[in-house]
């Protein structure tokens, strides 16, 4: 699959100094880690996921979770399971009689309760296992960690088949500072361990604002809520140096008639104070802010629970112009000659050592999600066409 596909040759060409290269489940890990972007969670008891794979129902879907767990009623799993494995042979056959070409397809996973349903799913799935990137682990905690990521591996092994896990941090131990510091450092040994198959580590916020009662407003971003801050701040601590941290979740969406009002939406990254009229409400705007802010954290790609919210945070994710010549900049001097050197656009110092791991990181994202030319933003996706209707998704 390719980022901003959906886009005609002549709008890539006005958009893009560089375009996004091509990305499938069989990528080196170091790029696909990367490569997520806007994770789109959907019920795995929707009728119509092969549907929506085969004929690209959101042409800007990239990622994908079908899940198992908190989207479902807990009397409807063998259903969503039967109903999963259908879908997925669905496509299976699509994809051998060539209507859908593997290479088009969105990252997959599964989103599961337990280990163990791991290899039921597997021995259920069948050929169709291989359309599958990795399966994704609810409540995830040291009480349950090896036995998802050994049970995964096993999987991976028997089947012949790449599979990552993705852990979804999310339970009190987690949370209350008592048991945290405890918590974190033994899930670290673990996951260090099997870091091989661990593609991104995703932090449960809707969950963790439960525990404590919480739930934020559209204007409030994750960061405003100091609990949650707090436990991000640590997560990223402990984890960021290895692995890759995907952002929480964004609950708010548009209904179908405020997405049509004009805002004076403010131009993010533009001048203090300037804003654009711009065609979506006041919630993706507060997603706009928080992807953000996501990124100046760290933290790469994000959960999203409705197709509204893909192509405002993918266009986030490509690289600006002064970003990329900056990176090159360093990049190109790190061979010891000298310690700084001034940016291009003359406006910071680049500091060799200090900025050449963010320089790497920004010349490996630019692969995925391509560069902007100068005078080209994120405004420039999200107005190419009319936004997604408004069809109900769910994620945790």
């Amino acid at each position: 699959m390719q980022y901003f596909d959906f886009l005609s040759a002549d709008q890539k060409e006005d958009v893009f100094f560089k375009q996004p290269g091509e990305v499938t489940k069989d990528s080196p890990k170091h790029l696909l880690e990367y490569a997520l972007g806007a994770t789109l969670y959907v019920p795995g008891n929707r009728s119509d996921i092969a549907d929506l794979i085969i004929k690209r129902k959101y042409p800007d879907l990239c990622s994908v979770v079908f899940c198992l767990e908190d989207s479902i009623g807990d009397c409807e799993v063998l259903q969503a399971e039967n109903n999963l494995v259908s879908q997925a042979d669905i496509i299976y056959q699509a994809q051998k009689l060539q209507n859908v070409s593997r290479d088009a397809l969105p990252l997959m996973f599964i989103r599961v309760r337990e280990p163990e349903q791991m290899l039921e799913l597997g021995n259920k799935l069948g050929r169709a296992l291989h359309l599958f990137t990795g399966f994704v682990f609810p409540k995830f905690s040291t009480f349950n960690a090896e036995r998802y990521l050994d049970t995964l591996v096993k999987l991976s092994k028997e089947s012949g088949i790449n599979l990552y896990g993705m852990p979804i941090f999310e339970t009190p131990d987690l949370m209350a500072m008592e048991t945290r510091t405890k918590a974190l450092q033994e899930l670290k040994s673990t996951l260090v361990f099997y870091q091989d198959v661990i593609l991104n580590i995703r932090i449960g916020a809707t969950d963790v604002c439960g525990l404590y009662g919480l739930r934020r407003k559209p204007q409030t971003p994750i960061y405003d809520i100091m609990v949650i801050a707090d436990f991000i701040k640590d997560i990223i601590n402990y984890f960021g140096l290895q692995f890759v941290i995907s952002g929480p979740v964004w609950e708010y969406f548009e209904d179908s008639h405020a997405a049509t009002l004009p805002q004076r939406t403010p131009y993010w990254g533009a001048n203090a104070g300037e804003s654009l009229p711009l065609p979506f409400g006041p919630y993706t705007e507060g997603l706009i802010h928080e992807t953000l802010l996501d990124l100046a954290n760290g933290i790469h790609g994000k959960t999203v629970i409705h197709p509204t919210h893909i192509r405002a945070v993918q266009s986030l994710h490509v690289i600006t112009m002064e970003d990329y010549l900056d990176a090159v900049s360093i990049i190109e001097s790190a061979d010891g000659t000298r310690g700084i050197v001034k940016s291009s656009f003359s406006n910071k110092m680049n500091e060799i050592k200090p900025h050449l791991s963010w320089a790497k990181k920004i010349l490996l994202k630019s692969e995925i999600y391509g560069v902007y030319h100068e005078n080209r933003s994120y405004i420039d996706i999200l107005t190419a066409e009319q936004q997604v209707p408004n069809i109900g998704s769910y994620g945790g």
